[in-house]
């Protein structure tokens, strides 16, 4: 199912575009979820948890083109469209590599074919995700944006790019749903996402954030051996 964000500070034309993109895609039969903004400080809260993000230009601070810029230094590979009443934002829209820039009042036609467009980029390489269950609402959480898991008991924090999120799941669960998908358990408490790990001792890991996680000691040959296939599987040894 895709998620898709569209976030302008002006409730009706949010509204708006939310309810065209709902009929386009019902038409499609493709499923989605659609969430709506109305600033850009309250998408880039949550921005790591959709596929498609349509994004106005003219907002109150931080306007579109600082929202995106603060959205690219988090996730490269969210498609992104630019949704403006003018056309002077156009090149500005190169630098944070929007897939398309869309002139207010907007085409019905025009987007149906953009978002056509995106929907086949989403779907050729979708980004694998969970799904976690949290404060009652299923919550999606890509897998790149995640980079460890920490376990406290019962309760599970989620580090990522938007900061920790806690809920409940068992480990054992938890391990098995990563299986095969760049996760190691190095510690009885903690989880990690391999490809974030910058470098490691026989003591501990060091992820490119600079925080450090420990590595038990009967856990570091099975460490290194996953570290290795995982970084073949990705291309860093050649």
């Amino acid at each position: 199912m895709l998620s898709i964000a569209v976030c302008d500070d002006e409730m009706l034309p949010c509204c708006m575009l939310s309810k065209m993109i709902r009929e386009i895609l019902d038409e499609l039969k493709i499923p989605c979820t659609i969430r709506q903004f109305y600033n850009g400080t309250a998408l880039l809260q949550e921005a790591g948890n959709f596929d498609i993000l349509f994004l106005d230009i003219l907002m109150q601070e931080p306007d579109g083109m600082e929202t995106a810029r603060r959205l690219r230094q988090k996730s490269s590979d969210q498609i992104l469209i630019f949704i403006s009443s003018s056309r002077d934002y156009v090149w500005n829209a190169y630098d944070v590599e929007a897939f398309h820039y869309l002139l207010k009042p907007l085409d019905g036609r025009k987007l149906k074919s953009i978002l056509h467009r995106a929907v086949q980029k989403a779907l050729t390489h979708p980004r694998e995700y969970l799904l976690i269950r949290r404060e009652r609402q299923q919550q999606k959480v890509f897998l790149d944006d995640i980079r460890y898991f920490e376990i406290r008991g019962r309760m599970i924090d989620l580090h990522g790019a938007d900061g920790c999120l806690t809920y409940y799941e068992q480990i054992r669960i938890l391990e098995d749903r990563l299986q095969g998908k760049g996760f190691f358990r190095c510690h009885k408490s903690f989880l990690v996402n391999l490809n974030c790990v910058d470098s490691y001792s026989r003591q501990e890991l060091l992820l490119d954030t600079k925080e450090r996680i420990p590595i038990a000691k009967r856990r570091y040959d099975d460490f290194c051996r996953e570290l290795l296939a995982c970084m073949k599987k990705n291309g860093g040894i050649l």
